[in-house]
């Protein structure tokens, strides 16, 4: 029985590669490397997105539902939560804001600071997802007590068990004692945020009222959606997470688009060593094209031949970078890269690879590299033997 010969592009395609091994390694890591950086910088990126959300959810809920002017609790408001399958837990609240002050004492000056207060039932340690210590503090406020962010309790100088001083919006004034601090690992709410009970701000305001409730949903992604089938019919307005914190959501995506497209860029400038290797290779082996087109091998065969030159080369740097980036991945994974959290809201940084990445980054790298093997070889395809063999 006959042998299928082998196909005659990639015999050739393959002698080339053998002959010029130090410059296709050369390329080969170019490749790589804008690879490996491409996939290491869209996962921290990632990592850090998430981190970022997570730490901001953490002590925020999934979903505000506020009434137009604070009103009493709504009984078949409340019912519905309850029954609804997408709802997690949800509590009433009261929110204010007001100047938290400390007293001078023996050996410490005063602290002073703003704060966001909310007065909040014992559910709410279900609806904020605290540490278990932070979360028994929240769940056991009792009247005139105040858990407060630990950068706002740095700020003010107050330690458990102090008595500090609130002015509140309507210039009213109470005297509150820490319970405790909490910390979610966003400076933002750490240092701007503080709970108690919803009876002690009640009392401080007058009233028997609430700003509306608090919702955690098993899915925080389904958040608007939840928010407009409860408040469709009832005077209330909807406030997802999504939107209270949207443009943070739409500047870590911008800064997600931009990071990868500056880093896509040295792929790109590794794909022109590619079409570098290939030209020099058609300029060097003109009378071997010619000699080949004269015995009979098409435009086609020779076209094809340097493309299967560059998609080697593609697929080897794009193989390599892929190993490279998810063991740099897997390295920040065991060791995360340390920040300052009182300037990015988060003390360590996560690694996220997602396969969506992965896809996208080695469909577009193949398809640049086969791009730029496409000059060269239309320029070897259009060698004419005749002139070239005279």
């Amino acid at each position: 029985m006959a042998r299928t010969p082998p196909d005659l592009a990639w015999t050739l395609a393959r002698a080339h590669l053998a002959r010029r091994r130090t410059q296709n390694v050369l390329t080969v890591l170019g490749i790589a490397v804008g690879v490996m950086v491409l996939i290491a910088a869209l996962s921290l990126t990632n990592g850090f997105t998430r981190a970022l959300v997570d730490a901001t959810l953490r002590a925020s809920p999934h979903l505000s539902v506020t009434a137009f002017v604070p009103t009493p609790r709504d009984p078949a408001l409340e019912a519905e939560m309850r029954a609804d399958p997408r709802v997690q837990a949800f509590v009433p609240f009261l929110g204010d804001k007001g100047l938290l002050t400390r007293p001078a004492s023996a050996g410490r000056g005063a602290g002073v600071d703003f704060t966001t207060l909310f007065g909040v039932t014992p559910d709410a340690a279900r609806v904020l997802q605290l540490n278990p210590e932070e979360g028994a503090l929240l769940r056991g406020l009792e009247g005139g007590e105040v858990l407060l962010g630990s950068a706002l309790a740095r700020s003010v100088g107050a330690f458990t068990g102090d008595e500090v001083r609130l002015l509140n919006s309507t210039q009213r004034r109470a005297t509150l004692r820490v319970k405790g601090v909490f910390t979610t690992g966003n400076y933002l709410i750490d240092s701007g945020y503080a709970f108690t009970s919803l009876g002690t701000l009640q009392r401080l305001q007058g009233t028997r009222n609430v700003t509306g409730y608090q919702l955690r949903l098993h899915d925080p992604d389904l958040a608007p959606a939840v928010g407009s089938e409860l408040t469709r019919t009832r005077a209330y307005t909807p406030i997802p997470w999504q939107s209270l914190y949207g443009t943070l959501l739409d500047q870590l995506a911008l800064q997600k688009r931009v990071i990868g497209f500056v880093v896509f860029l040295i792929v790109i400038v590794a794909a022109f060593g590619i079409a570098n290797v290939l030209t020099l290779a058609v300029f060097e082996k003109t009378q071997e094209i010619a000699i080949l087109r004269a015995i009979g091998a098409t435009r086609g065969v020779i076209t094809r031949t340097f493309l299967l030159e560059g998609a080697a080369l593609g697929l080897g740097g794009l193989l390599l970078g892929n190993l490279l980036g998810l063991a740099i991945s897997a390295y920040f994974t065991v060791r995360p890269f340390q920040l300052p959290g009182d300037l990015y809201f988060i003390t360590a940084l996560p690694v996220e690879v997602r396969l969506t990445d992965l896809l996208w980054v080695n469909a577009v790298g193949l398809g640049t590299t086969l791009l730029a093997a496409l000059i060269p070889a239309r320029r070897a395809a259009n060698v004419e033997p005749a002139r070239i063999i005279r």
